[in-house]
């Protein structure tokens, strides 16, 4: 399609790039009009980059339109897409934005394989590219949410000579905890999202696919494939991840190499995002071996903030340092950046030295026979039990005397025994106003998250001696250890961070359940128009695929054994002051 300028860009339609095996993916390149080189920020993905948002993803964009005016300010919006930088905003800074439509999506041919090895060589070969065009000054930064920030940690494993520095907004990296099987159990998100949002895009529909209203061309291809060729060209997705229980190679090579990660690191997390991105931001603060590196967490729906002024004036900062060699106090802000939760979705900002907080006074909170939760350990024994499949309970403290902060990762303790070989457990950290109603958030997707969750199979309880912390246990998911029906074992069980700020006569609760948390209040239909399932609690990460979870083996009855020598707990993180 050529080279055109318009709104103040140069734009170069369509670019080839050719990967190692002779594949041609497709890039779109907004430039400044000067042919002066340029910081390049590139994205590599699945959603097609001639879909716009406002098409592909109406109810988001409309949402973040109206309450959001900032972000539409200063744009034609054009040219906005899912999850990644607007080129209006970011050309007149001085940079070049590249987007390309990932191999066998938009107008890229080939086999669709998500963060596969192929597919992170792809990445890598088009950073390479874009680092020695004559437009780019040799440095490539990546900038995206989600599946964009996911590919940019396996990308940053292998090291890109020309890649610069990343900005990961709300992405997983770990493809077995983050993504696929919480604590060992199915999530059935990844099949869903890939009929919604990939199939929908994949490379070959020219006259399903719709239009690019700012081109003229097919968004997905100049080529009418039939039904049976698309199936061909794309990866059975959801049975390729049932049909791997294990963090064996398959997921592995689908996971970053936190060692290999020296690139600098703008990491940045939501505090709703239990079920997909959250853990892999704080892991990636945590674990990458970047001496530059930064944490930032922020709250509301995952896409929002990535495009505020407060998103995007971070992200400009961040990059302008270390792709432009600017002295803009980058280099000396605080390595953590928050936006502290309150009741009431009150957000205060506060910057802290690292992550977890090196003030954390880690806080026990006992489980009690009679369902309370307290600082005290218990006296007596006990065991409260529920129906797997259909039940659960709720441990709850007295109402504080005292404003109480809980920020950081929260662990539980936990001595279960079940009636069949095998049970799941989800454990769900709640907070009730003096009324007794439950405290909410607008989350990364679902409008009622609760405060934080966790999950774990009881058969995956192997921890990893090396890698787990008292306040994140580490399971290995290298074995099954099926349950003898009856006996008791001692769990230990990761649950995401979060932040909330309880105030005076609030309570905090941990409900265990063997089955997602639901909402338990009056409610509104919540969907979103680019996912299946109407949204309770938990958005559309949910557990629930009976080739994971057959009632035989996960439909039994399910037991909390507590008392002096089960001192079963929840570990908070108590901030002071």
């Amino acid at each position: 399609m050529g080279t055109e300028d318009r709104d103040g860009m140069r734009i170069d339609w369509d670019v080839p790039i050719t990967m190692d095996d002779g594949v041609v993916v497709r890039a779109d390149v907004y430039r400044p009009m000067d042919d002066l080189p340029h910081p390049v920020i590139l994205s590599y993905g699945p959603y097609a980059k001639g879909l716009p948002f406002q098409v592909g993803y109406p109810s988001a964009w409309s949402r973040m339109a109206e309450q959001h005016p900032d972000v539409t300010a200063n744009s034609t919006n054009k040219y906005q897409n899912w999850e990644v930088v607007d080129p209006e905003k970011w050309v007149p800074e001085g940079y070049a934005c590249v987007r390309v439509d990932s191999r066998g999506t938009g107008r890229s041919p080939g086999f669709v394989d998500h963060f596969s090895p192929r597919e992170t060589k792809d990445f890598y070969d088009c950073i390479e590219w874009a680092g020695v065009q004559p437009w780019s000054n040799g440095k490539v930064g990546l900038n995206g949410i989600s599946y964009y920030a996911i590919n940019a940690w396996h990308v940053a494993s292998l090291q890109p000579p020309h890649l610069a520095a990343i900005c990961t907004w709300e992405g997983a990296a770990d493809w077995y905890r983050d993504m696929t099987h919480h604590g060992g159990i199915v999530c059935t998100f990844w099949e869903n999202w890939y009929d919604m949002q990939v199939k929908t895009v994949q490379y070959g529909q020219a006259s399903r696919g719709g239009v690019n209203p700012n081109t003229g061309v097919n968004i997905c291809g100049d080529e009418d494939l039939s039904d049976e060729e698309l199936a061909a060209n794309r990866s059975d997705f959801g049975a390729e991840i049932v049909a791997h229980p294990l963090d064996d190679d398959y997921h592995k090579a689908r996971s970053p190499i936190w060692d290999n990660v020296e690139v600098p690191v703008f990491s940045a997390a939501n505090w709703g995002g239990q079920g997909l991105h959250a853990r892999g931001n704080f892991e990636g603060y945590v674990r990458a071996a970047s001496k530059n590196k930064w944490l930032e967490v922020h709250g509301i729906e995952h896409w929002t903030e990535f495009y505020t002024d407060y998103g995007r004036e971070q992200q400009l900062a961040f990059f302008d340092h270390f792709l432009k060699g600017e002295a803009n106090g980058w280099s000396e802000r605080p390595a953590v950046q928050l936006l502290v939760r309150h009741p009431g979705e009150r957000f205060v900002k506060r910057m802290e030295p690292d992550w977890p907080l090196p003030s954390t006074e880690w806080t026990k909170l006992y489980l009690h026979s009679d369902f309370s939760l307290s600082s005290e350990p218990p006296a007596e024994s006990g065991m409260v039990g529920f129906a797997a499949l259909d039940g659960g309970v709720m441990f709850r403290s007295q109402p504080l005397d005292v404003p109480t902060e809980f920020t950081g990762p929260l662990a539980s303790k936990l001595w279960v025994s079940s009636s069949t070989t095998d049970a799941d457990l989800f454990l769900i950290f709640r907070v009730f106003d003096p009324d007794g109603q439950e405290v909410t958030f607008q989350g990364a997707l679902d409008p009622l998250t609760p405060i934080a969750q966790g999950w774990l199979r009881a058969s995956h309880r192997k921890l990893d001696p090396v890698l787990s912390e008292p306040y994140r246990p580490y399971h290995s998911h290298d074995e099954l250890q099926p349950l003898m029906p009856g006996e008791v074992y001692e769990l230990d069980i990761e649950i995401w961070p979060t932040s909330i700020v309880v105030p005076v006569g609030y309570s905090v609760g941990l409900q265990i359940k063997g089955t997602d948390y639901a909402y338990e209040g009056d409610m509104a239909e919540a969907k979103l128009s680019n996912f299946k399932n109407a949204f309770t609690g938990c958005g559309p990460f949910l557990h629930d695929d009976p080739r994971d979870r057959p009632a035989d083996v996960f439909g039994g009855e399910t037991m909390i054994h507590l008392g002096p020598d089960r001192p079963a707990y929840v570990l908070t993180p108590v901030i002071p002051g």
